[in-house]
């Protein structure tokens, strides 16, 4: 296996794919949309990961006006917190949050408050101190706000930061903020990032003195 050392001084995780493996739900609720909308359920998918409802539906129908988006998508995540079947952690997802206590990180994800925090209960994991959602944000991923929010909230440089994604919406967003990005699973592997892991069990944090971090990725 081939291990790839990283310096940081701090780390933003994204959440779906990264953190809790949510795909079932996620498939579950956006097929339905799909049908509504005599979209391919196939080309949809492709397109969702990593964004806000809002902003996936604004490339999958471009003609229709923002304030309908914005209100379809208020009613997907209500669908969305309300359905918790198969939302597990990602593996070595616990494992790793637990090696960063007392470590700069933060959550940075386009899920709003109420479905991050159903999801990451219902995966049995803590939520991070330090954490950017859908309402702290104007703009979804790819945009880098997100990440650049999160680097100003722990007080770090972006360039100072790695982010953890599986999307290539949150990976673009990463490499916008000017950051270094780990790629979590195979969905991720495709969009190039610096260093990928097919899950947590792969990644290994340790603090390195003068507040550096070293993430070993590919170490079990």
């Amino acid at each position: 296996m081939t291990v790839t050392v990283l310096t940081a001084r701090a780390l933003l995780l994204d959440m779906d794919g990264t953190l809790v493996n949510s795909d079932a739900v996620v498939e579950r609720v956006w097929r339905r949309w799909s049908e509504r909308h005599g979209l391919d359920g196939d080309e949809v998918m492709k397109v969702v990961h990593g964004r806000q409802g809002h902003a996936s539906m604004a490339v999958l129908l471009p003609d229709r006006p923002v304030k309908q988006n914005l209100a379809d998508n208020a009613r997907m995540l209500a669908e969305e917190t309300a359905d918790t079947e198969g939302v597990v952690e990602v593996p070595g997802a616990a494992a790793f949050l637990a090696s960063l206590r007392g470590l700069p990180y933060a959550l940075v994800t386009s899920a709003d408050v109420a479905l991050s925090t159903t999801r990451m209960a219902a995966a049995g994991l803590p939520l991070p101190q330090v954490r950017v959602t859908a309402e702290s944000v104007g703009a979804s991923k790819p945009d880098p706000e997100g990440f650049l929010k999160g680097a100003a909230e722990l007080g770090v440089a972006p360039e100072d930061c790695v982010v953890f994604e599986d999307s290539g919406a949150g990976i673009t967003a990463g490499r916008a903020a000017g950051m270094r990005v780990v790629g979590i699973g195979a969905r991720a592997a495709v969009h190039g990032p610096d260093a990928v892991a097919r899950d947590l069990t792969e990644v290994r944090v340790e603090a390195a003195g003068d507040g550096l971090l070293r993430v070993h990725v590919g170490v079990a």
